[in-house]
């Protein structure tokens, strides 16, 4: 089958051209080592190349094991490895985003973080569980915070202001922060604003309603009162207004008539304070990290049937705290980590149908158990060991508890759920020379149902309604992969093969049941088993001279055991894709770059693949597009970058997404720095 070339949004890496510099990552390890020393897969993606992105999703595109799905313009959902939403940890600071009612689908709360704030994000391609536990089965996302920092004792001032606009999307953007501070203390604040009209995909059509405007604050403070030790405190609040859900008011495939005459996030926010406490060398001559956090996320909705004279409305939201406590020691040649984490979330849900005509109201049963509670405990130890100038060795184990508390509902009756597991995993790696490294990881872990696998009634996308089950049970899953890795002056490469083993995975399933309004029934049940595997392949060239390039290739394969015992493709599993750039480093004020991404056809699907309307039953077509931008460095302040995306103005969509992909797009980006 042949591969189809597309250009990738050229605007994420635009003037980070890659270069043979060690890369610091805390994710995998949970304490700051080269990625050359941890045995874990491990994508990092830089403060900039996040910062021109509308979405903080968006920077994660086609990167290295990574896959991103959209179902409307201000959400995204990254797909590591076949797994998604609460599939994957997603952590901000070290503290959970995941919450009680974080779908085991593509969700949309990590777009909820405003790009400008971030310092960079670490993609942990695998299963670390012993140092994060539930939901750390497909991998972990942390986003890094960009902090206040300051040399020497004078007061230091820095400035930063961006704006963007583009032509695809007709949207436009404008961002500031004001930093100011000495080495003992500094502070932050900053505000972004942007607006996005409807999408113009390939040809020429804009596909409406899927306009969004989005919102953001943040102010955070950072005080040293000696060197060895620190005081944070951040605060970060996000909004979109009012997001339609594209799927469901544009008829999909299949489809003839759209499923919803209104769907709308209505709102979506979040709200975050984290305190944070450093102390290095502190008990038991221990490095430590104490965070404390508050997360609110709102999900609010408003949506009407196609053809129905009653609107809904929903209130659904989570309060999420968290008490993280995390040490790290060296002792001769072992290197320990250890610590324990404390989370209590609390959701509030409520729905009411309004008649459109009458003006009558009816109290309807909310989406989640109004008033359910999370509380999840655990202590984790890790320990890695140089064996010898060649190997090292890790590995960890984690006991968590997770106790959930359903309330009765007018379907299901009050529940209590209490689940302890172990999870663990084991690494290790081989040094062949100075340059070359091989690297085998072994995972074992779970992921606890939440409140939105046990207790959700409502709408679901491809024409489905889903009703609660209080007796799920967790997920297991058994994670393998092996990897080598080389560096040199010229060139980095990286080839890691991967393989899970998923039992008693949550899936969706038809009941036979149909609603009044022709929506299917479905529940969640433990009744899947999939086995998923691939490969992920990288490679940077970065000489001396004014070229470089960076390749990347990924590969995923899944399947899955039915209801009835039968064995069929993996659901939303991402086709064979990668991505080609070239830079070139014309002269100190000029780079120019030109990418090229791919995407093969996704033939296999599941059978609710072939049921969901954002999906082609036939398959999704591979798709190709080419693009060039260049980037101009004015002045020690101004940095302008400006291109062309999709230049062949080619219609194609992404699998798995609810919409098409931008047609050609003309974009350009303004930074000041002083």
């Amino acid at each position: 089958m042949p591969v189809l070339l597309c250009a990738m949004p050229l605007a994420d890496t635009l003037a980070q051209q890659p270069q043979a510099i060690e890369e610091i990552q805390v994710t995998a390890s949970r304490r700051p080592l080269a990625t050359s020393k941890v045995s874990a897969a491990v994508t990092v993606v830089a403060s900039r190349d996040i910062a021109m992105q509308k979405l903080a999703t968006d920077s994660l595109a086609s990167q290295l094991g990574v896959f991103l799905q959209q179902t409307t313009v201000g959400q995204g959902a990254p797909i590591i490895r076949g797994m998604k939403g609460s599939e994957v940890l997603h952590l901000v600071d070290g503290l959970r985003l995941n919450n009680a009612i974080f779908r085991n689908a593509p969700t949309q709360y990590l777009s909820l973080i405003a790009p400008g704030s971030i310092e960079r994000m670490e993609v942990v391609r695998g299963s670390p569980t012993s140092l994060y536990g539930s939901d750390a089965v497909g991998g972990v996302i942390q986003v890094i915070s960009r902090l206040p920092q300051f040399e020497g004792d004078r007061m230091q001032w820095r400035r930063e202001f961006s704006i963007a606009a583009d032509t695809a999307e007709q949207s436009r953007s404008a961002r500031l922060s004001v930093d100011g501070g000495t080495r003992r203390s500094a502070g932050l604040l900053s505000v972004a604003w942007q607006e996005a009209g409807n999408r113009r995909i390939g040809g020429g059509e804009r596909i409406a309603p899927s306009s969004f405007e989005s919102y953001s604050l943040r102010g955070a403070w950072q005080l040293r009162p000696a060197d060895d030790r620190s005081w944070l405190f951040d605060a970060q609040f996000t909004r979109q207004p009012e997001t339609p859900r594209v799927d469901e008011m544009v008829p999909g495939f299949g489809q003839t008539e759209p499923s919803s005459a209104e769907f709308y996030f209505e709102p979506n926010a979040r709200h975050f304070a984290h305190l944070r406490h450093t102390r290095d060398n502190g008990l038991w001559s221990s490095d430590w990290t104490i965070d404390l956090g508050w997360q609110r996320i709102d999900d609010d909705r408003r949506n009407r049937d196609f053809g129905s004279d009653q609107r809904r409305f929903e209130e659904n939201s989570s309060d999420l705290f968290g008490l993280s406590v995390n040490a790290s020691r060296e002792f001769g040649n072992a290197s320990w980590v250890y610590g324990a984490e404390l989370y209590h979330d609390e959701v509030r849900s409520a729905r009411l149908e309004r008649d459109i005509n009458t003006g009558d109201v009816t109290v309807l049963q909310s989406r989640f158990p109004d008033g359910a509670k999370v509380d999840q405990a655990a202590v984790f130890a890790n320990v890695s060991h140089d064996a010898g100038t060649r190997h090292t060795l890790s590995g960890g184990l984690r006991f968590s508890q997770v106790d959930i508390d359903l309330p009765a509902t007018t379907l299901s009756p009050a529940a209590a759920i209490g689940i302890n597991d172990f999870s663990a995993d084991t690494g290790w790696v081989f040094r062949l020379n100075d340059s070359t490294r091989i690297a085998a990881n072994i995972g074992y872990g779970f992921r606890a149902p939440n409140v939105f696998d046990l207790g959700t009634l409502g709408d679901r996308p491809g024409n489905r309604f889903n009703i609660p089950n209080p007796t799920l049970e967790s997920e297991r899953v058994l994670q393998y992969d092996i990897g080598l890795r080389r560096q040199t002056d010229n060139w980095s490469a990286e080839l890691v093969v991967y393989q899970l083993d998923y039992t008693d995975r949550i899936q969706s399933m038809l009941t036979g049941e149909v609603t009044t309004d022709g929506r299917e029934i479905v529940q969640s049940r433990n009744i899947g088993r999939a086995e998923v595997y691939g490969f992920e392949a990288g490679l940077n060239w970065h000489p001396a001279g004014a070229l470089s390039a960076e390749f990347l290739l990924n590969h995923t394969r899944g399947e899955q055991r039915e209801s009835d015992g039968s064995v069929v493709a993996g659901d939303r599993m991402p086709p064979l894709n990668g991505r080609a750039s070239v830079y070139w480093e014309i002269n100190d004020a000029f780079t120019l770059k030109s990418s090229l991404v791919f995407a093969d056809a996704q033939r296999r699907l599941s059978p609710r693949d072939v049921g969901d309307t954002r999906i082609n039953p036939f398959g999704t077509d591979g798709w190709s597009t080419a693009g060039v931008a260049i980037t101009w460095r004015r002045d020690p302040i101004w940095t302008i970058d400006a291109g062309v995306e999709n230049v062949l103005d080619e219609n194609y969509r992404v699998h798995g997404s609810g919409i098409d992909a931008p047609g050609i797009n003309v974009f350009l980006n303004a930074n000041a720095v002083w």
